[in-house]
């Protein structure tokens, strides 16, 4: 239990090490970031749930079969509002443009961070609706497994 434990707290620094790295050009070169919560959500969430995926048996999930059934239905809601903060991401850079959050920026450096956030939401935000949409089958079949012979 105590590697376990240590375990998923060395993953959790790992994944505030990435968020913070990835959100902090973005916060030293862009005032009053509109999209940080969700930007942050998407990053927590990308590499959170697809180490689940993956690393199922080295949680502390592993053998809690009434948590795995609940964050089995959490995950549908979660796959929703994933999805609705991707798109207006989208919305706003189809009315607005990015343009609209790096205005003033240098020209040079205005392309270069448009670029970075619109690239970095799209990684992280589809990477987290995709591993958010392949984990309740995840849980699904180590339930399964868990009841029927025992293992995760």
């Amino acid at each position: 239990m105590y590697k376990k434990t240590l375990l998923e707290i060395l993953f959790w620094a790992f994944t505030a090490v990435v968020a913070i790295a990835v959100l902090l050009p973005i916060l030293n070169e862009v005032e009053d970031y509109p999209f940080l919560f969700i930007n942050t959500v998407y990053i927590v969430t990308a590499i959170t749930v697809t180490r689940y995926l993956f690393l199922l048996p080295h949680t502390f999930l592993a053998r809690r079969q009434p948590l795995k059934v609940i964050l089995i239905f959490l995950c549908i809601p979660l796959v929703f509002y994933l999805v609705q903060e991707l798109n207006n991401f989208q919305v706003f850079i189809d009315e607005k443009g990015l343009d609209a959050l790096v205005g003033g920026l240098a020209y040079h450096r205005r392309n270069n961070m448009v670029d970075y956030i619109r690239s970095e939401m799209l990684l992280f935000g589809t990477g987290s609706i995709i591993s958010s949409v392949a984990f309740p089958f995840r849980l699904l079949v180590s339930v399964w497994r868990t009841r029927n012979w025992g293992t995760v």
